[in-house]
């Protein structure tokens, strides 16, 4: 196997099939009215809302806009806005500031500068406002996790990843990209750099280190048991941005992970107790 971006090509038409296959039984199956997602106007909340709308209908997919003082980006809420039109979305903006700042008043250590504390706040309190919905409207909520992201562990626990389903977290950043495209999302927004906005003027390769397209190689590349000098040799890079990328990927488990509890009982929930619905 020869590492190269054409080990990561798709059959766009078939991964869209499946996955608006995936949300639409599950919806049915959890007796819910429709879906509720975060719509941030970048390309991974685009993506799951053209999927969501194809899946059960424009009518039954909620998306929300939940902006705040601090890294408002009016452009974010036009590209959002011009998904929603597209795919026929229901919406509603949520302005957070007020709750946000309620927040960071009521924490008695609360440190203004450390900005990786504050953000984690901002990405916990669009849960709060996604769930609410969720609970209001019997809607599941629909994550918009990609798989490099979550390999790296660039997200906040129980924030972003915070979900019910997440129909593209088998999807490398790069391949949401071309599903993006396929879709009919504009190439404008499906190239569009990423970022959690946390804070102002992030961007997840600056804070990453290293491009999408070099990325997905190696997250490819490890996900198939290649060794480290293997991957380095064949995408032409240095052995230590592999092994860089590997530490970080390991050293993140436990943010994919549910919380875990010790082997007293016969069978333990989340490790040997997970049931499908047909068992009882």
């Amino acid at each position: 196997m020869k590492l190269t971006p054409s080990v990561l090509e798709l059959d766009y038409g078939e991964v869209e099939k499946r996955i608006c296959r995936f949300i639409k039984e599950y919806v049915k199956n959890a007796g819910a009215n429709g879906i509720v997602l975060g719509l941030s106007g970048g390309i991974d909340s685009g993506t799951i809302a053209a999927l969501s709308s194809l899946s059960i209908g424009g009518e039954n997919v909620l998306g929300l806009m939940l902006p705040e003082q601090e890294t408002y980006n009016k452009k974010d809420v036009d590209d959002a806005k011009v998904v929603a039109d597209k795919f026929h979305l229901k919406t509603q903006i949520c302005d957070m500031t007020k709750v946000t700042e309620s927040f960071y008043s009521g924490i008695p250590v609360f440190d203004q500068s450390d900005r990786l504390c504050k953000g984690n706040i901002k990405a916990r309190t669009r849960m709060i406002y996604l769930y609410y919905y969720a609970n209001k409207f019997n809607n599941i909520v629909c994550g918009s996790s990609d798989k490099s992201e979550t390999m790296m562990g660039y997200f906040t626990k129980w924030g972003d990843a915070a979900a019910d389903i997440t129909p593209i977290m088998d999807l490398y950043k790069t391949q949401v990209r071309k599903l993006a495209k396929h879709l009919g999302i504009p190439s404008e927004l499906a190239n569009k750099p990423s970022t959690p906005a946390l804070w102002p003027n992030q961007l997840a390769e600056t804070e990453l280190g290293i491009k999408y397209e070099t990325l997905d190689l190696i997250l490819y590349g490890l996900e198939r048991f290649m060794a480290s000098e293997e991957i380095a040799d064949q995408v032409s890079i240095d052995k230590i941005i592999v092994e860089k990328v590997k530490t970080r990927w390991l050293a993140n488990e436990h943010k994919r992970r549910m919380p875990i509890a010790p082997k007293i009982g016969f069978r333990t929930v989340g490790n040997d107790f997970r049931l499908p619905r047909h068992i009882y």
